[in-house]
């Protein structure tokens, strides 16, 4: 009889204030990825630790037995994860902590971060001229602080040279199902996913289901209007060159300063607008892909595919089928 490949170890690393499911998400997923083992050949062993060891309050009230980070030997860790929630910038401040992951990282096959973790690999140096992504809420904050991280938008995950982060709190269970398809193989994490009830690859980037919110938050009233008119009329001419006109600018100020205060282009925000209307369309009408396409203001239903295709990596017609609330159409 073959020997069993030894378990792969897997750490979580939690911090006071952090978010329950940023990992218990993840790890609800490695945990399935046991159930079917025959004893003693499970693919994983996991630890949770954090820097003093003992209970830990995560930002829900709810506390978790923990192991130190002292007692929790670098050298084997296969798989480290961390997570976010409204602690992580002071825990991205504990200079024992930054030092541990920088001096255990190297070491590390796999090096994850779940939503605002991001901010803890960031400080130990883990993403320095890396490709990142975070929750949406942060991704400015982020380039800011580390302007030598490529911060990414729309990802629900990034994996850059050993280093994987992931966009917001449900993502971290998106970023888990790819890592135990590279270790186990599709069909494997395909029964994980039915089990969790959720996508195996989620259907677009972390900002698909959700209107662009910079657009509305912009603190120049005058561009908060013009998003709030593109919204209203998606079926109207949205060129740059109207959109200009309409801002009494040039078309090419307006597409730099709109740029500057929204972080896409006017094409891509109509676009954004235009896929959301569509998307929401989809849920609650059972009008026809076409009739939506014109009213969200596409040229075509292909128009319209093609749309998702590129936001969301999704058809139409099978967003309606995972997401429609009403009777079926």
């Amino acid at each position: 009889m073959a020997r069993a490949a030894p378990a792969r170890r897997v750490v979580f690393v939690l911090f006071e204030d952090c978010l329950l499911l940023d990992f218990a998400g993840p790890l609800q997923a490695f945990e399935l990825a046991c159930e079917t083992a025959e004893p003693g050949r499970a693919p994983y062993v996991w630890q949770i630790c954090s820097l003093k060891g003992g209970p830990v309050r995560t930002s829900s009230g709810l506390e978790v037995m923990t192991t130190s980070l002292a007692d929790c030997n670098r050298t084997g860790i296969d798989t480290l994860i961390v997570g976010g929630g409204p602690g992580v910038h002071r825990a991205a401040a504990e200079a024992a902590l930054v030092k541990w992951f920088a001096l255990a990282a190297p070491k590390v096959r796999r090096v994850c971060s779940v939503c605002t973790g991001t901010f803890i690999l960031a400080a130990a140096g883990l993403l320095h001229g890396r490709r990142a992504v975070t929750h949406w809420g942060s991704c400015e904050l982020l380039r800011a602080k580390y302007p030598d991280v490529s911060v990414q938008v729309d990802p629900v995950y990034v994996h850059d040279r050993g280093i994987w982060t992931s966009a917001g709190v449900t993502a971290g269970i998106d970023l888990a199902l790819t890592l135990l398809e590279d270790d186990l193989g599709h069909r494997e994490a395909m029964r994980i996913a039915r089990r969790l009830v959720v996508f195996l690859k989620r259907p677009g980037g972390q900002a698909q289901f959700s209107v662009p919110l910079s657009l509305q938050s912009s603190e120049d009233t005058a561009f908060e209007n013009i998003s709030s008119w593109m919204q209203d009329n998606l079926r109207r001419d949205l060129r740059v060159e109207s959109l200009a006109e309409r801002a009494g600018m040039s078309p090419r100020t307006f597409a730099r300063v709109f740029r500057q205060k929204t972080g896409r282009t006017p094409g891509k925000a109509v676009e954004e607008f235009r896929v959301e209307a569509a998307r929401r369309a989809l849920e609650e009408s059972a009008s026809s892909i076409k009739e939506i396409a014109a009213r969200s203001g596409f040229q075509s239903e292909e128009h319209l595919r093609r749309a998702f295709r590129r936001r969301l990596n999704v058809l139409p017609q099978d967003y309606r089928v995972r997401f429609y609330q009403g009777q079926r159409p």
